[in-house]
Parts: C-alpha cells; structure tokens; sequence
C-alpha cells in the first residue's frame, strides 16, 4: 500500500465507512467498461486511480462472470464491490473485516505459508492488490494461490514498481528503494520484476500469462510533477520492460505440474 494511499485508508476506516478466451470476453469487456470503470463504489481504494478499473477489466479478458472469485486483502471492499458488478461470485480476505462487506469473509493470516487450508479449492479467479509486498514469504504466498485456483483459473496480482526510471534515479542518489522506504514501513519485500519472473514464480506451481505497467508512460507517485518529463525523457536511453508506471499486473495460472 502506497504511503499517501495508506494515510487516506486509514482516515476512511476511522469513518467507520464501508488467449482465446480474452478474445471470447472481448464483448464481455465492452458491455462491463462504463459499470466498473465509470462508478464508483463509496468505499477508500488501497491503490493508485484506475488500478481496480484495470484489474476487472483484465479479469474479464481471462475470466467469464459468473466463476467463483476470491479477492486477497479485500481492506475497504471496493474490488470485492467491482468484482460483484461485472458478476462475479466473491469471497473476500483479509487479516481482519474492517468493513461490512457484502460477500463471504474470510479472516486469513496471508504470512501463514499454509493459509490456502482455511478456504475451499477451485476458484477461477484470485485478486490480490497491494499485498505481497507486505509478506514476509511471497514465494509461499504463491503456493497457496496456486493451489487455491480451479485448473483453469487465472490470478492477478499488482505490487509496487521499483524499477521505473524514478525509482532507478531514487536509489542511485540515495540508496532507497521507491515505496519501500521510511514512509513505507508497511512494505517489506521489494519485488524485482527479473527475479520475481524468473526464480520465483517457476518455484511456486504458477506460470506468467502477462505483465504490465500501471500507467503506463506515467509516474502519479512523483508529487513534483515537473520531473516527470525528464523521466520520460530518460527511460528509452535505459534498459527494462518497466520503466514507467508505478504499479506491476502480474496475470498467473496454474502450471501444469500442479
């Protein structure tokens, strides 16, 4: 969870407020973009604007409506109230309910390397936003996902870019990592795209079905907003699939050894 985003959350809560089948789902993409994107649910996003937006809609690309879906670290509500709309069956989790969220609730511990056990298997899609970089094991977080997933289902994760060209200029001057710093205490596992692609997916019964940057071409987290051309000025003289956007999608399913 971003720093600013986590300040704004934990004001809300204090409120007390509560492939082929992506071409299959084109249509179905079309039809569900102004009820998902266009509205929004009342409830604080965990999340820089347009990720739960993007989320469903890449959902729709992978996954019909109607499948069974679990969101991880569902806080607020406000992608489990998304999700619902574009007509999925939800079941939220999270450490604890914060809110009155109108789904299944499960109170889920994500550090316990086992959690899948508290929850039933075979679901067709698993959200989890801004999460795995708050866990002390993400390789075992994984596992559980994996595990969780019906033979066809499909899971899409977001987490912090540190690899952008801000992110790059941030360490290179400081030695910090962007969103992992003393503002982020919250954030313990930086994902490295490289490695994460790489070592620690292969390790876990998941394959990558696609990556991408949100936004992409832009850098919201940067308040100065004068450096922003110079980052994009900077970025084709660099080298990475990752270079702008502040926020990695990751879209994984089962492999077949599982």
């Amino acid at each position: 969870m971003f720093p600013s985003i986590r300040r704004h959350w934990l004001v809300e809560r204090a409120k007390g407020r509560k492939s082929n089948m992506r071409a299959l789902n084109q249509p179905i993409v079309e039809k569900n973009r102004r009820r998902i994107g266009g509205e929004a649910t009342g409830r604080a996003e965990r999340a820089l604007p347009g990720t739960h937006e993007r989320v469903v809609e890449t959902a729709l690309q992978h996954a019909a409506p109607g499948v069974r879906s679990l969101d991880l670290g569902a806080g607020s509500g406000a992608l489990a109230e998304r999700l619902l709309r574009a007509g999925y069956q939800v079941t939220s989790a999270d450490v604890a309910n914060y809110f009155e969220l109108e789904t299944e609730f499960v109170e889920i511990d994500f550090n316990d390397p086992n959690f899948d056990k508290h929850l039933p298997q075979g679901f067709g899609l698993i959200t989890s936003v801004e999460v795995i970089e708050h866990l002390e094991n993400p390789t075992a977080f994984l596992r559980s996902i994996a595990r969780l997933l019906a033979p066809d289902g499909i899971a899409i994760l977001t987490t912090p870019n540190i690899e952008n060209v801000a992110a790059r200029i941030k360490f290179f001057i400081g030695g910090k990592v962007r969103a992992m710093d003393v503002n982020a205490p919250e954030h313990i596992t930086p994902i490295h795209l490289d490695l994460f692609v790489r070592q620690v997916v292969p390790r876990t019964g998941l394959e990558l079905v696609d990556h991408f940057v949100h936004p992409n071409g832009d850098f919201p987290l940067t308040g100065r907003r004068y450096f922003v051309p110079l980052f994009r000025m900077l970025a084709p003289f660099l080298r990475g699939p990752a270079l702008t956007g502040d926020c990695h999608f990751f879209v994984l399913r089962r492999g077949k050894q599982i």
